[in-house]
């Protein structure tokens, strides 16, 4: 029952946080000054005006333009873009396995080289190696993404031609590293460098409390090995607060999404998001939002469920409830 009420409950929020931010988008929407007709497709004939506008249900209430747009979210009809007649589910279907590949890339890289550097900073703490790895820590989180982006692009992409400037890579699962890797690395550096900086220095300053606890040192006095006592004894407790961190930085990631891939012309959700924002493609826009923010509740969602291995009090609590 506890884990049905937990699954409930999450599910219910997943639904409160797509009509939130949906209705704020739309609220939005209906601030921005000027016909929206006119921004959508701004040549139109009187015929096509009149069309559009029955179409959007422009003449109805503010909440009954709202509700159908939601029904027809739900039931997967996304609208269509004005400009090229595309429609929206079309241009989701293409573009999302892209950026969600873009992101994986970028979360694994960034746990692939915080972690352990966390972990040693946290061991050597004091040494040269802190020093230097907090120095270059500090630079890579003051350094922006759209910056780093831009470097890697002028130096490693035109001036030494080691990689392609512009990221046209296919999506579709599954993921097809060895295709896309040399597309995909420059945008996944770009995009992971400001994270690792992020879960490196929240994780040392985990280890460095952990390494103080009784139970580490009663390890140490058995003769275990520094290694396994930093990763299997001391990485575990520590994760808990990097795990939290690593689900809400889905919406960094999903942000610096967006102008990583407007610079490295990757064909992806932010990419899309970017060009209705600029064609004034506002149901569109209005579609693109909710599945961003469907794809951040879940990922919390998934890591709500990892707390449970990686801690048992908290499984145990739940079987409990």
């Amino acid at each position: 029952m506890g884990v049905l009420r937990t699954f409930a409950i999450k599910l219910l929020r997943l639904v409160a946080v797509v009509i939130v931010v949906t209705f704020l988008s739309f609220w939005l929407t209906k601030l921005a000054p000027g016909d929206p007709v006119s921004k959508i497709k701004p040549f139109a004939a009187p015929a096509e005006r009149a069309q559009i506008t029955q179409e959007l249900g422009l003449n109805d209430s503010f909440l009954s333009q709202y509700t159908t747009w939601l029904g027809d979210f739900v039931t997967g009809d996304f609208g269509k873009l004005y400009d090229s007649g595309l429609a929206v589910r079309k241009v989701v279907d293409e573009r999302l396995p892209v950026s969600l590949e873009l992101m994986i890339y970028a979360q694994l890289l960034s746990l692939i080289i915080a972690i352990p550097l966390g972990v040693y900073t946290a061991y050597k703490q004091g040494s040269r190696f802190d020093g230097i790895s907090n120095t270059l820590m500090f630079a890579l989180l003051a350094l922006p993404t759209f910056v780093l982006a831009l470097l890697l692009q002028i130096y490693v992409g035109a001036k030494w031609d080691l990689l392609p400037t512009q990221s046209t890579v296919t999506g579709g699962f599954p993921l097809n590293p060895i295709d896309n890797w040399q597309l995909m690395l420059m945008p996944t550096i770009a995009l992971a460098a400001g994270q690792i900086a992020v879960y490196m220095r929240l994780l040392r300053s985990d280890m460095i409390a952990t390494l103080q606890e009784d139970f580490i040192t009663t390890a140490k006095a058995k003769g275990i090995k520094p290694n396994r006592v930093l990763f299997y004894h001391a990485l575990r407790p520590s994760s808990l607060t990097l795990l939290t961190v690593a689900g809400l930085n889905v919406g960094a990631l999903i942000g610096g999404a967006i102008v990583v891939e407007t610079i490295f012309g990757v064909p992806g959700m932010g990419d899309a998001l970017y060009r209705a924002i600029l064609a004034q493609q506002y149901p569109a826009e209005l579609s693109f939002v909710a599945i961003i923010a469907i794809i951040y509740v879940l990922f919390n969602f998934f890591v709500d469920i990892l707390y449970s291995v990686l801690d048992p009090r908290i499984r145990h609590a739940r079987a409990l409830a």
